[in-house]
């Protein structure tokens, strides 16, 4: 009989040992952050979305995710309008490498041997790597040689056939991307009673030097916090972007770490709940 869940938390613990005690089951960790989103969107984009996108592979792959990182590093100006923002709460970078360090050799103690961190904040990227090389070292130390972390973010999936339908004018670069039509349009999607897009400041894309400057000069950012014009995201190119990109997941998950673990104990379509 398939399990009610693929969130491991909501599993009673003996459930959760049997699930991993293998070693061959996969965990995956959504890894987000709050930051702001603009005036049409919550702080919490950056955790839904990667959530959204593990249970969805999760059901295809008899995976389990874990619970979401709901901090991550901190919002870049190029890429998320900067850490300045009222909201915006971040991590430094030691602290995230080191939360994610213990927890990756935390599920490996429960036996877990096959892991994926599915990244939602584009500035987490490297404190990933980080903190999967330190905790791959120290596991050697202790003699576990046999742990294997995939390392994804969602919107890389996204080919260039789906970008034209997405953006029909013109493609201005996953640079400006922040809280534009691709996040905007998924959360239409999955979660449309926390979109507002009445409220969505129109305005032209960000440009920026090509340089940096610390403290970051505030004046570069669109004063709404987003870096391009979500006026043209629809629930449909939410579609879209769901299909590509949890297709392309699963098929990551599959060449890395086999076909449908326990796929007996998948979860049946509309057998999942959201909390």
């Amino acid at each position: 009989m398939p399990y009610s869940t693929v969130f491991a938390a909501e599993m009673p613990w003996p459930d959760y040992q049997k699930r991993v005690q293998g070693g061959e089951v996969p965990v995956m960790i959504p890894l987000g952050s709050m930051e702001q989103h603009g005036h049409h969107m919550p702080m919490h984009v950056d955790v839904l979305l990667p959530t959204e996108f593990a249970r969805r592979a999760a059901e295809q792959v008899g995976a389990l995710v874990a619970p979401p990182f709901t901090y991550g590093y901190k919002s870049h100006q190029k890429s998320g309008g900067g850490n300045f923002f009222p909201g915006t709460t971040s991590l430094d970078g030691s602290s995230l490498v080191n939360a994610l360090k213990v927890v990756v050799k935390e599920f490996v103690r429960h036996s877990v041997r096959n892991l994926c961190i599915v990244n939602g904040h584009f500035e987490n990227s490297w404190f990933i790597t980080e903190a999967i090389d330190l905790a791959l070292r120290e596991l050697g130390w202790s003699g576990i040689h046999d742990v294997k972390v995939v390392v994804l973010s969602y919107w890389d999936f996204v080919d260039k056939a789906s970008i034209d339908k997405l953006y029909p004018d013109g493609f201005l670069g996953w640079d400006i991307e922040h809280g534009g039509v691709l996040e905007t349009s998924l959360m239409l999607r999955l979660h449309p009673h926390l979109v507002f897009l009445k409220n969505a400041v129109e305005h032209a894309p960000a440009t920026f030097p090509p340089y940096d400057v610390y403290p970051a000069k505030p004046d570069w950012t669109p004063t709404s916090g987003t870096l391009s014009s979500p006026k043209d995201a629809t629930a449909e190119k939410g579609d879209i972007l769901l299909d590509v990109c949890t297709k392309g997941i699963v098929q990551a998950l599959q060449a890395e770490f086999g076909k449908d673990q326990h796929a007996d104990k998948r979860i049946l379509p509309g057998e999942h709940k959201m909390t």
